[in-house]
């Protein structure tokens, strides 16, 4: 488990809570509840890195809460 910071957000348009990790570029997700799109975001989050991982990419190092969040 990693300790990326998560935001979190209702979205009308989708109908529902939207997961975003903002030091992962494009990494996000999606849930009907809070605890579903966190721990959707938690899986994609460790996707996210494998598939760097495998591209050769630099993992960045959770930084914790970003400062315009």
């Amino acid at each position: 488990m990693y300790n990326y910071e998560i935001i979190l957000y209702w979205s009308e348009d989708d109908n529902s809570f939207i997961a975003e990790v903002p030091e992962l570029p494009g990494c996000m997700a999606d849930g009907k509840t809070r605890k579903e799109a966190i721990e959707n975001a938690e899986r994609i989050i460790d996707e996210w890195i494998e598939i760097a991982q495998e591209d050769g990419e630099v993992i960045p190092t959770p930084k914790g809460k970003l400062m315009y969040a």
